[in-house]
């Protein structure tokens, strides 16, 4: 990573980790672009990110047991909020915004036609 690079921000507080995550991979084009686009929407709406390199050997297995490599090697980058799959290869800024306002899970977050997803 060069110095140029976005630098992802704190991983949130213990207990609470950030609601954003960045699948990605050195050298990676698309994932510099969706790193730029996720570190500006994350700044926008003041919510924690992180990068997960699937390419690392130390990258703990995902909940269902499949190998971080194994689920997204070739979709690079991925991002998720809240746990959910929000897009890959191309990342789209809208999309990203709009699960970020719907909330966390459980969160009191309205629901209804302002707050579904397209």
């Amino acid at each position: 990573m060069s110095t140029t690079d976005p630098v992802p921000a704190p991983a949130g507080a213990p207990g609470h980790p950030a609601r954003v995550v960045l699948f990605g991979r050195a050298g990676c084009h698309l994932c510099t672009e969706a790193r730029a686009l996720v570190a500006e929407v994350c700044a926008e709406t003041g919510e924690a990110w992180t990068e997960i390199d699937v390419d690392a050997p130390d990258v703990p297995a995902l909940p269902s047991g499949r190998s971080v490599f194994d689920e997204y090697s070739e979709l690079v980058p991925v991002v998720e909020v809240d746990g959910i799959r929000q897009g890959y290869w191309r990342i789209d800024a809208a999309r990203l915004r709009r699960a970020l306002a719907a909330g966390a899970p459980g969160s009191a977050a309205p629901s209804g036609p302002s707050g579904a997803a397209s």
